[in-house]
């Protein structure tokens, strides 16, 4: 039960309590009826529709409470849980501080109760890689009609894991990470390698993140690593040293974003197995920053417009001190060196559902509507090409009266050199998922995304590949690439109702198709991959590591001479999130990777 005495807030100031002892029962009555999100039904409201009641009134009060792993979110009608492995579970956790919380709220007590920044908070709070799920209930106060307290409850993820990744009688991987040392919201993730083939055959990376550096909403991150995946085949050689600091928009009512990476990349030729012919050397550093101010929201009532105009300016750098033989001189955008100046203007009206069973096994998700169009101009440099760039990036966010969520994609953009439009592309498409099936209990939910690209004029730019996620996900080839691509992707996911030890379970049938166009040649020549498959989904929704995948894939035509028509894979970390991002740093166009999470899980 919540404690009925006095509270201390971040200033160390003393606040009256509620003396009402039933204050905690009606706000777990609350989340019961006002956020349906039983695990027998699917959630499916607008983020802003609880607090809507009560704009304009005052906040007297805001109020802590954390669950522990013996409580749900997803079913508050039961009783705690009180077996042997949630007291296991909250005996070895260490919860995250008040202090902490409290740095991430934005709202603020003696302030006027905006109904869209409470559920942009409530949203954000739980976004942090520490928290599980998070509700923010208003508390009316009988005496004062004007104004509320609330209440803000947060459950945290079990913040200690390990993975590992492969394990023989002579070599390992793996990896230790608490994402939540000290309850401080700070990570600190070690991983480590032993493989005789390497030499030397230790290797390993450290990294350390802090969120929300003193309330300022800055995050910072350093990695030190010996085993990152190089630019060239992918082998685990690369030696890097980098230092992030970001500041997300982390409300539509916030002005100010951006970021700055500063980093070093080696690869070195560590796996004497490698021929010298296929590996990549190289040596780079980066530094790349990006500022944008929110203009324009000055006001903040429940009748004010809320389409947001946002604008922001990008430099970056990447200059190679030494280039890898194979490429010399020659336009490969991976290897190359590039320096850019680029701006933007982000238009948006962005608010979000509530739901869940899309990424999830239960727990709440954030699902976007509304719109968000971003125009990019600037100047780009890559080798010795010196051109004016130009780019959209559209998406449009539609939730059905059934309660499927429909986004709309297309990103164009085009540079200009030699007296003629070059490196022009189009991308565009849709993607869907359905609204939830239930069954006795189980549920479903379909996926659909399909899309087209185009490229037109290729002078600097990597060609088109299917090798991604815009094309046949997990082919192992990079050799069938072309310059114009149409691709379908559909997923299945079954959500069971039994769960053991913690996990549930999903398994689910996919199947991708891509159809290719070979540069210089006509749609005729154009060919067909295509891969089936399924397996099982499995996650706990207390640990703070991602969802365990086995599945199997078949590739009827194989990219690669010697590849396997039938493949087998696992995956321990595989972190699932749909996009719900207001605003990006500027960017070219990309076509080969998902810069911007439409499919969610990347």
């Amino acid at each position: 039960m919540y404690s009925s005495g006095q509270k201390t807030d971040t200033t160390g100031k003393k606040t009256p309590g509620i003396k009402n002892s039933n204050f905690f029962r009606f706000a777990i009555g609350t989340i019961s009826r006002g956020h349906s999100d039983s695990a027998a039904v699917a959630i499916n409201t607008k983020s802003e529709t609880p607090f809507l009641p009560y704009q304009g009134k005052g906040i007297r009060h805001i109020f802590l409470k954390q669950y522990g792993f013996e409580r749900a979110f997803s079913d508050t009608a039961r009783p705690p849980n009180t077996d042997a492995g949630s007291r296991l579970l909250n005996s070895l956790h260490r919860n995250t501080r008040n202090w902490v919380v409290r740095n991430n709220l934005f709202i603020s007590e003696s302030s006027t109760l905006n109904a869209y920044k409470v559920a942009d908070n409530e949203r954000y709070l739980r976004s942090l890689e520490y928290i599980q799920d998070a509700r923010i209930i208003v508390v009316p106060i009988p005496d004062n009609p004007d104004s509320v307290d609330l209440l803000v409850i947060t459950k945290d993820l079990f913040s200690i894991t390990g993975e590992i990744n492969s394990l023989s009688t002579n070599s390992y991987k793996g990896s230790i990470t608490d994402a939540n040392v000290l309850g401080m919201g700070q990570k600190i993730q070690f991983t480590t390698s032993l493989e005789p083939v390497r030499a030397p055959a230790f290797g390993y990376g450290i990294l350390f993140t802090k969120n929300n550096i003193a309330g300022s909403f800055i995050n910072a991150s350093v990695q030190v690593a010996t085993i990152n995946s190089d630019l060239g085949s992918g082998a685990q050689d690369e030696h890097a040293k980098v230092l992030t600091l970001q500041r997300p928009l982390y409300s539509q009512y916030s002005h100010m974003a951006g970021a700055l990476t500063i980093g070093d990349y080696e690869s070195r030729k560590e796996y004497t197995s490698i021929p010298d012919s296929i590996f990549f050397k190289y040596h780079y550093n980066v530094v790349d920053g990006w500022i944008g101010y929110n203009i324009g929201i000055q006001k903040t009532g429940l009748n004010s417009a809320r389409d947001r105009r946002f604008v922001s300016l990008r430099y970056f750098r990447n200059h190679f001190s030494e280039i890898p033989y194979q490429v010399g001189n020659n336009y490969f955008f991976k290897f190359n060196d590039r320096q850019g100046i680029l701006g933007q203007f982000t238009f948006f009206k962005q608010d979000f559902y509530k739901t869940n069973y899309i990424y999830g096994f239960g727990t709440t998700e954030d699902v976007p509507y509304g719109y968000n169009i971003a125009l990019t101009a600037g100047w780009y440099k890559q080798l010795d090409l010196s051109r004016p760039y130009v780019g959209a990036n559209l998406n449009w966010y539609v939730v059905s009266q059934r309660k499927d969520f429909i986004q709309y994609f297309l990103r164009t953009g085009a540079f200009y050199g030699q007296g003629r439009v070059e490196d022009a592309s189009i991308l565009l498409g849709s993607s869907v998922f359905s609204h939830l099936y239930v069954y006795k209990g189980i549920k479903i939910r379909q996926y659909l995304n399909v899309s087209y690209t185009k490229l037109f004029n290729r002078v600097g730019l990597d060609p088109l590949r299917i090798d991604n996620v815009f094309g046949i996900r997990y082919f192992s080839s990079d050799s069938v690439f072309g310059n114009q691509r149409m691709s379908l992707h559909t997923e299945t996911s079954v959500f069971l109702k039994y769960k053991l030890l913690g996990f549930k379970f999903a398994p689910f049938v996919f199947a991708d198709f891509s159809l290719i166009t070979p540069e210089h040649q006509d749609f005729s020549k154009s060919a067909l991959f295509y891969s089936l498959g399924g397996g099982l989904r499995l996650r706990n929704e207390n640990l703070v590591f991602g969802t365990i995948e086995i599945f199997l894939a078949y590739f009827p035509r194989r990219g690669n001479r010697g590849d396997n028509q039938l493949k087998s894979f696992s995956n321990s970390d595989v972190q699932f999130k749909y996009n719900s991002s207001y605003v990006q740093a500027p960017d070219v166009v990309q076509l080969n990777f998902d810069n911007n999470q439409i499919l969610g899980n990347q």
